[in-house]
């Protein structure tokens, strides 16, 4: 009996934490294999290379019926779920006059940024390959509110966030501009769990690998046409259904097996594209010599993903280290629990202009740095200072 609830206890750890190691390419492969029929999705317009193509400049007449948005939200909200994890909206902006001015907007703060040595870094992709403009949500509104409005007044944008995500979401956006020559990233999912390692994903149970993805929506905006030539994202349909795929994508056969079967489509300028943050994805190479490809990725948030309190965790930080820095009767493993229950001990969100994910997926956290602190026995002014630049470095 002792042997049989013990085998029965190492098999739930074994399928309640999921491990690198355990990955099958088999299992992965027949997902991946699934085929995608046009006839489960009567609002699509196409299907290429298994992704659905959806009609804008059709969509449009027809958004005002309150009944008819339920439907295509529920359309859209099953394709990136349990369908093929993405979905292109053709035509989702017509003002491309618009566009325009908000590209030239973006380019002279990438400029700026450029002549300030600011900015860099990047999650997936080696530095240089690429422009990014950091929270170009916020230096979009603040340099010109007119064209903001008109740019995120867009009802294709926000039907597709409420169909994911629900009302009240939160809406953030990064500038990306791939040059000519700019190399591929590295196969990935996204936030949340894709911005951490492998070995920090493995802590996670189950249930929040398959969590994670709901809490946020991926998309992008083309502001200038993209053949394929230029490099458009890389997209492996049904992916986003594989449970271990943050782990996977550690491994070097499956990402062997997505530059093998990834699919690229070319997008026109105001073309979006949305997909699951769990679909096997990565910025394609810009094989063009003119081509600057420049999109403005969407991340948008749930509004369900905050705490209850708000918490001064630095200042708790700070009044915690000399306690435990004397505390003898501490073990280590206690002393973690108490820095988990007082530091803030994810990375996100903070302002990534001044706290670029460089050398790794994320920025330090603070919890990261109290650790830190104990190990070298740092005196409580260095902790302060310490504690006090990070703050500032995450402030908005």
């Amino acid at each position: 009996m002792t042997m049989q609830r013990t085998d029965r206890s190492r098999h739930l750890a074994r399928r309640t934490f999921l491990r690198a190691e355990d990955c099958d390419l088999t299992d992965f492969a027949a997902l991946c294999g699934q085929i995608t029929d046009l006839a489960d999705y009567p609002l699509a317009a196409d299907l290429a290379k298994g992704v659905l193509i959806y009609d804008c400049t059709t969509l449009v007449r027809r958004i005002g019926d309150p009944a008819f948005c339920e439907e295509l939200m529920a359309e859209w909200a099953e394709a990136l779920a349990n369908g093929p994890g993405v979905i292109v909206l053709q035509g989702a902006e017509p003002d491309l006059a618009m566009i325009d001015r908000a590209s030239d907007l973006f380019r002279a703060l990438i400029d700026q940024q450029n002549r300030a040595g600011t900015g860099g870094g990047d999650h997936f992709a080696k530095p240089g390959a690429n422009d990014r403009l950091w929270n170009s949500l916020e230096k979009h509104c603040l340099a010109d509110p007119a064209n903001f409005a008109r740019y995120y007044a867009n009802p294709f944008l926000a039907l597709v966030s409420r169909a994911w995500l629900g009302p009240y979401y939160q809406m953030t956006a990064q500038l990306n501009v791939v040059n000519p020559g700019g190399a591929a990233q590295s196969p990935h999912r996204d936030y949340h769990l894709g911005f951490q390692s492998a070995e920090a994903v493995a802590h996670y149970p189950r249930h929040v690998h398959l969590m994670s993805p709901m809490l946020t929506l991926q998309g992008a905006i083309a502001h200038v046409d993209a053949p394929l030539k230029a490099g458009p994202t890389l997209l492996l349909p049904h992916s986003q259904k594989y449970p271990a795929g943050y782990l996977a994508t550690s491994r070097a056969d499956f990402r062997e097996f997505f530059n093998a079967h990834a699919v690229q489509l070319p997008l026109r300028k105001g073309d979006m594209l949305f997909f699951s943050p769990a679909l096997f994805h990565a910025a394609g190479t810009n094989r063009s010599t003119d081509i600057k490809r420049m999109v403005n990725l969407f991340q948008v948030s749930s509004a369900y993903g905050r705490a209850m309190e708000s918490i001064d965790r630095t200042a708790m930080a700070k009044a915690l280290y000399p306690a435990l820095l004397a505390a003898e009767d501490l073990t280590p493993t206690q002393t973690a629990n108490a820095i988990a229950a007082t530091a803030e001990g994810y990375s996100f969100p903070t302002n990534l202009d001044r706290d670029p994910p460089i050398g790794g997926l994320a920025p330090k956290s603070q919890a990261a740095l109290l650790h830190e602190a104990l190990a070298d026995c740092w005196d409580q002014d260095k902790l302060n200072a310490a504690l006090d630049a990070q703050a500032a470095k995450r402030s908005p």
